[in-house]
């Protein structure tokens, strides 16, 4: 099979003429400490089977509950999400027969989903793209089948855990916005507490729908379905890879078939594992032993008291409030706890002005420092204020913006404020003229070839008259001021 860079080495020639159609079922894993219809522990890295129940394992007699915190968190993403929230859904049993689901069906919701008709906003550039969603319903999980050589074993630890699955409607246009879509829906839930959204744990898990048509054209092609993707790197190639097949395909008279596949990421390709099931195929039918789901009032007015703003919401003020760069503002909302710990510096500047400047210690030397001892942000030794407090320093001039990086090391190895260090060790930066004055004319006279060259034309010796300045000043000079003091000595 040829390698991924291979297969789609001319896409975008092959994208002038044909449109990719792209659709999404993300599988979310719910954060409940218990399963989805029974109180088996949920735990990853447990023992095979350990995590197990009657309800589970499908014995005669057990009866499912349904997991009120489940519904919590799923309403949390339908809301985020302004989707319509159903008062009253309910589950269904899709039927098939495999290993890893010993019931032989599926508890999930057909034909009333709690959520529907929703939307998932990415950020793109400085655009906002907004992405419709079919629905957001939730079902149990399945097990995991494990095949050694000739020999397949089943792990049913998985089996029952609360899922939500997010459908897109078939509306991305490229295997980039499959990846982005992926990326927001990941930072949304992790945002909302939803699900740890830990991809490498099975949390977050992609089904792709993916067709091609000729551009100009309405009608949607035959689609195929990639199944059970597992990273955002991994989205990205599938779909790539399955666009250039299609086109391939139709282009040299063949015929797409409506197929499920499997994506192999160490090959770069997919391969067929079994014709597309249809709706029909799995014999829905209502859950009899389960009641309707009811979604009141009072649940709802809770979440949404219990909701904070939104990433796209936080991205948008960060451009027009504090005028931050697209990039920047777009990795400050990568991650709840970093945007809260803006914020909260921000609230420590005085004044509206601050957010660029913060944002840039941030994204350079806090982050810097964090990503060296493999820390998060909410492991950051120097508090918001703290760093608010280095910055108001370099802005109003006492100190310079390199010593402010020696006191940033500083307080973020001991915790002590920037001010007392500052104090401390006496390395507030000179602003005074005079006693500039004094330094400014003790150096030229010293370097009296040196200001005769600068004088001849040589004005590339400035930054030499500069550097000897803050070599007798241990860097303490105000860089602003010795420059104009410079300039007026030596006369250029």
């Amino acid at each position: 099979m040829r390698p991924h860079s291979e297969t789609v080495s001319d896409l975008p020639e092959m994208l002038e003429q044909w449109e990719p159609v792209i659709g999404l079922e993300v599988h979310v894993q719910l954060a409940t400490k218990s399963k989805a219809f029974s109180p088996s522990e949920v735990r990853f890295g447990a023992p095979p089977n350990s995590l197990t129940d009657p309800v589970v394992l499908g014995l005669p007699g057990s009866l499912p509950v349904f997991n009120r915190a489940a519904v919590e968190l799923a309403l949390r993403l339908g809301i985020a999400t302004s989707s319509k929230i159903r008062a009253k859904s309910r589950f269904a049993r899709k039927h098939y027969f495999y290993p890893d689901q010993p019931k032989g069906y599926q508890i999930t919701q057909f034909d009333e989903p709690l959520c529907e008709d929703g939307h998932l906003d990415l950020i793109i550039g400085r655009a906002i793209k907004r992405v419709r969603l079919q629905r957001i319903h939730l079902e149990e999980d399945a097990g995991k089948n494990l095949h050694v050589g000739a020999v397949s074993q089943v792990d049913l630890n998985r089996a029952g855990i609360a899922l939500v699955e997010v459908v897109t409607s078939p509306e991305l246009g490229s295997s980039e916005e499959a990846a982005e879509f992926m990326r927001s829906l990941h930072r949304l839930v992790r945002w909302l507490d939803i699900s740890e959204g830990d991809m490498e744990k099975g949390h977050l898990r992609c089904d792709a729908n993916v067709s091609v048509r000729r551009r100009g054209e309405d009608r949607l092609g035959t689609r195929t379905e990639l199944k059970n993707i597992n990273s955002f790197k991994f989205v990205q190639n599938a779909v790539e890879h399955e666009i250039a097949r299609q086109i391939r395909i139709i282009e040299t008279g063949g015929r797409i078939e409506r197929e499920t596949r499997l994506w192999d990421a160490d090959a770069g390709a997919s391969s067929a594992m079994r014709s597309k099931e249809e709706a029909n195929d799995y014999r829905y039918f209502p859950d009899p032993d389960l009641p309707p789901l009811v979604v009141d009032g009072a649940m709802m007015a809770t979440i949404l008291r219990s909701l904070p703003e939104l990433p796209v919401a936080r991205f948008d003020r960060y451009l027009k409030q504090h005028g931050l760069a697209p990039d920047d503002a777009r990795t400050i909302v990568s991650d709840r706890a970093l945007a809260d710990y803006f914020d909260d510096a921000v609230k420590s500047h005085p004044g509206d002005r601050g957010g660029r400047a913060i944002a840039n210690w941030m994204l350079s030397e806090l982050l810097g420092a964090l990503n060296a001892e493999s820390k998060s942000i909410s492991q950051s030794p120097m508090a918001p204020a703290q760093l608010s407090e280095l910055i108001r320093l370099v802005e109003d001039g006492t100190i310079s913006g390199k010593i402010g990086k020696d006191i940033f090391e500083e307080s973020y190895q001991t915790g002590e404020s920037p001010r007392a260090i500052v104090e401390r060790k006496g390395v507030q930066q000179i602003s005074d003229e005079a006693q500039l004055w004094e330094i400014v004319d003790r150096v030229v006279g010293a370097n009296q070839n040196q200001a005769d060259a600068y004088k001849s034309g040589k004005h590339g010796l400035f930054g030499f008259f500069v550097g000897q300045v803050m070599k007798e000043t241990g860097g303490r000079a105000n860089p602003v001021i010795t420059s104009d003091l410079l300039h007026k000595r030596l006369g250029g």
